[in-house]
């Protein structure tokens, strides 16, 4: 089912968590604030969406990182319902696509839910004082996070991201 994400809540504070890749290390979103910021995404392997953007994802996610903003990516789906969002299939995909950046699992979906993510792809970005600042699509993103980077503030206009729903367990 397709959705859109709700507009940019400006200025709301990151809700921090510590979550782990399936190979086991851990992260946490203020020990990764990057210099200029960070990017949190909710992505996941199945996704027609994600798996469209998936190239231009790993490559903008490069140069961000280059600049100073960190990203992390997150897959809050029910794997046991969907296999193949699996651990196992999240660190095949990550190899797949060179994620240069963690690619974490949310088993109870807590970091989903206090985010208040919607669908795969969602995208949250993040001024260097864990202020909202981006919740739009991947054609702006690179730009956006540029202007957080310089400005500490996002574009006020912002076109929602779409894609398929988050798989909540039930």
């Amino acid at each position: 089912m397709l959705l859109d994400t709700p507009v940019c809540e400006f200025g709301k504070k990151a809700p921090d968590f510590t979550l782990s890749e399936p190979n086991g290390e851990s992260y946490s979103f203020k020990e990764h604030m990057g210099e200029n910021g960070l990017l949190i995404m909710f992505i996941c392997n199945h996704c027609p969406y994600v798996q469209k953007i998936v190239k231009q994802l790993a490559q903008d996610s490069k140069v961000l990182i280059s600049e100073g903003i960190n990203v992390l990516a997150i897959m809050s789906n029910d794997y046991k319902d969907y296999p193949e969002d699996s651990p196992e299939k999240m660190v095949l995909f990550k190899k797949q696509n060179n994620f240069e950046f963690p690619y974490l699992l949310d088993k109870d979906q807590s970091v989903g839910k206090a985010y208040g993510a919607v669908c795969t792809p969602d995208f949250f970005g993040f001024n260097n004082k864990s202020e909202l600042q981006y919740r739009g699509r991947i054609d702006e993103l690179l730009s956006a996070m540029r202007m957080i980077a310089k400005t500490g503030k996002g574009p006020t206009e912002q076109v929602p991201s779409m894609g398929c729903s988050i798989k909540w367990a039930h």
